[in-house]
């Protein structure tokens, strides 16, 4: 959530801000802000509410703002309303130190009246105006320079922070540190770049370092030094991106979203062939051994949103293949609830990001219970891909559309492919079968991509009901699972009220809200469980409500009870999830597109909830 940039180098700053900034827009904000050095001169802050193109065009799109050093935010609002006032960058009272700021400090209004009872004033009502002259209270206080400053003030504050600050006595250099709140830092052809995701640094180096907890950086034309809070040095090693620019750019679709659907069958491709060598499952690489699978006794998959929508998922997959029993559980819940973990169980954390708060500190409670972990991670060098004993990296490469598509396709597949290898080795499938799924699982992409070339029946449904009011997803079983996934993604980004129900569920209650109109989208690709939930959407049609079904090719009896029907590609039905998903992600993205809303960036989302 928000966005961080900096830059020290030779060209100008703020249009590389502006830009990086644009980069990261899909975070979400509310306001956005800069403040840029030229040498010995004072620092020169810009703010706006709104959209960046606000700032922008407040800056001349940068050409206004003279200087070769700077940093930059988009401000999502935690402490203080959406305003210009409260937007970032934020200056001590003396412009000695500014600073931009991703997280919550939770003891900020402790620390507010201590600087109060100091001589400090307070413009904004923001908890990062707060750790900014906390800053300069510690700068002055002790006189002892900028690393150990921000060292104290780390040491002082409560919660999760990523910061980048400049110093007016340090014309040159951007001071970054980290806790819980994601930063990578850039180096390349003498210029330096901080940031909160690749994104926005990725059209000027491929080279990043990854900041660690607690851990504090001094950036200068093309050098970074590292620091632990004693104020040691640290080395670090940087690590190549192998996303080339122009994957993170829209490619010429209207949104990064549709482009990110039509990338699917490229990016669960490359998820399987990154573990299936010579036709056999090869996890070596994750760092599974034969004898840790042998010895798991139950598995907890721990995650949030639609990541935990695939542990649903994996669930009924891995239970059935693997015969072992899965609890799926929200990271939110799970952190709090004081879980009772099978000693030998293993724990498996799903994020894209790698940088979930709740995730993290779900994480963080397995290994301290001692419990081994698992991440399902795309993003490289993440925190739950350097903490978790074991990493499975997806392929999806970086996703910029706030609703995720092609990074939850493939968390499925890696939940398929375990699924799998830990059926060969407990030895629940015999060879013949294991080469069966394997196969299979093979075919997804291409079918995947005769859906896509199929797609424009679902926009003409999708244009006919984007004024819904209330939609229902039914489904039983891993149908449930992928009903759990269209909902969601048809609310997120087109504010319609839609809610996903077991299909056995609805007599309990829900069907008395079925009304005249009332749109059903029923899942079938279970064939033990179709007829079962056919009925329950006929008992719904009788009430008024509209049908649209969504079911395997040859099931054409269906189009005898539903209204409408959006057909899938058969393939083995513990993997249907895959292909069911994405006619639901089409009717969402159309249905929004429809309604004339930002698809990438709906209100009140962000990519990454990296704030508890």
């Amino acid at each position: 959530m928000c966005g961080i940039v900096g830059f020290s180098g030779k060209h100008q700053a703020a249009p590389v801000l502006l830009d990086g900034l644009e980069k990261l827009e899909y975070r979400g904000y509310d306001s956005a802000g800069i403040a840029v050095r030229d040498g010995e001169k004072e620092v020169v802050v810009v703010k706006a509410k709104g959209r960046l193109q606000v700032l922008k065009e407040k800056t001349d799109f940068g050409k206004a703002i003279k200087g070769s050093i700077g940093i930059g935010h988009t401000r999502w609002a935690t402490h203080g309303e959406p305003s210009e006032i409260n937007a970032h960058p934020h200056t001590s009272d003396d412009g000695n130190v500014t600073a931009v700021h991703n997280g919550i400090i939770e003891n900020y209004q402790e620390l507010k009246e201590k600087l109060i009872r100091k001589g400090y004033t307070f413009y904004s009502q923001t908890d990062t105006e707060v750790v900014t002259k906390l800053v300069d209270y510690y700068y002055k206080k002790y006189g002892m320079g900028p690393v150990d400053a921000i060292a104290k003030t780390m040491v002082r504050v409560r919660g999760s922070y990523a910061l980048a600050i400049m110093f007016k006595d340090h014309p040159g250099e951007i001071w970054a540190a980290r806790k819980d709140s994601p930063m990578i830092i850039g180096v390349a052809d003498g210029e330096s770049y901080v940031a909160s995701d690749v994104p926005a640094i990725l059209k000027y180096t491929r080279n990043v370092y990854y900041i660690g907890d607690l851990e504090i950086a001094k950036l200068s034309c093309g050098d970074v030094v590292f620091y632990n809070l004693d104020g040691d040095e640290v080395s670090k090693e940087s690590t190549e991106i192998t996303w080339d620019a122009e994957s993170a750019e829209k490619g010429g679709y209207e949104h990064f979203m549709m482009k990110e659907i039509h990338e699917q069958p490229k990016a669960i491709a490359d998820t399987i062939n990154s573990v299936v060598k010579d036709g056999k499952i090869d996890l070596s690489d994750v760092g599974l051994s034969d004898e840790d699978i042998k010895s798991i006794s139950q598995i907890y998959i721990v995650a949030c949103g639609s990541a935990y929508h695939t542990g649903v998922a994996s669930q009924y997959v891995i239970e059935d293949l693997a015969k072992i029993p899965v609890r799926v559980e929200l990271a939110s819940e799970f952190r709090y609830r004081k879980p009772l973990l099978d000693k030998n169980g293993l724990v498996i954390v799903v994020s894209q990001s790698g940088e979930t708060a709740d995730s993290k500190a779900a994480l963080n409670l397995a290994k301290e219970m001692g419990i081994k972990t698992l991440g399902i991670v795309n993003v490289v060098g993440s925190f739950i891909a350097r903490e978790a004993d074991s990493c499975f990296y997806t392929l999806a490469g970086p996703e910029i559309a706030v609703a995720t598509t092609k990074a939850y396709s493939c968390q499925l597949i890696a939940g398929y492919l375990l699924a799998v290898q830990f059926a060969k080795i407990r030895g629940t499938i015999n060879d013949e079968q294991y080469k069966y799924f394997i196969d299979e699982l093979k075919t997804i992409p291409n079918k995947i991509t005769k859906i896509l070339d199929d797609k424009e029946r679902l926009q003409w449904f999708a244009s006919k009901y984007a004024n819904a009011k209330d939609v229902f997803f039914i489904g039983r079983g891993i149908d449930y699972a992928v009903s759990m996934e269209g909902s969601l993604k048809l609310k997120e980004i087109s504010y319609i009220h839609s809610e996903a129900y077991a299909a056995g569920e609805l007599k309990h209650g829900t069907i008395s809200l079925i009304e005249d109109g009332t749109l059903v989208i029923g899942i079938l690709t279970q064939s033990d469980l179709y007829e079962k939930t056919v009925s329950n959407m006929v008992e719904c049609k009788s009430r008024g409500a509209y049908l649209c079904g969504l079911t395997f090719y040859g099931k054409y009896e269906i189009e005898d009870s539903c209204n409408f029907v959006t057909y899938v590609p058969r393939v083995d039905e513990h993997f249907a999830a895959s292909l069911a998903v994405v006619p639901l992600q089409l009717i969402g993205y159309y249905v929004s597109v429809a309604r004339g809303l930002d698809v990438d960036k709906p209100r009140n989302l962000a990519k990454s909830v990296t704030v508890e």
